[in-house]
């Protein structure tokens, strides 16, 4: 991965940690082309209590549960990753492993960077 993939990876991480979960989808949804997803906190009607956040593809929104998961790289990368492979494929592709890995390859290159001790903020 270049260096450059690195930082943005990073950084999307930083914006969400920080409260900054838009501001992450946003240049996402720039990155990968696709539009930007809603982002709520409250599950639609139907999930169980137990699900972290869940992606509705009919009006394009990422639920989480509660306000502190807005600040949850995992579950934020998560949800982003259905937005774009249903944006892409158009029909819901993508497995829940899939998502998890997608997020975790994010995570890992802000943790990598931040053990370099990079000062990352979002850029």
């Amino acid at each position: 991965m270049s260096l450059n993939t690195t930082k943005f990876k990073a950084s999307i991480v930083w914006l969400i940690l920080n409260g900054k979960p838009e501001d992450a989808l946003k240049r996402l949804a720039e990155y990968y082309r696709v539009s930007m997803p809603k982002i709520k906190v409250g599950l639609p009607k139907g999930h169980k209590k137990h699900v972290l956040g869940c992606y509705t593809a009919k009006d394009r929104t990422i639920s989480v549960l509660n306000s502190d998961l807005l600040m949850d790289p995992l579950v934020v990368l998560h949800e982003f990753y259905h937005h774009i492979r249903i944006r892409l494929d158009m029909i819901h592709r993508g497995t829940e492993k899939n998502a998890t890995e997608f997020a975790k390859r994010f995570i890992e290159s802000y943790m990598s960077i931040a053990r370099d001790g990079s000062v990352i903020r979002g850029k």
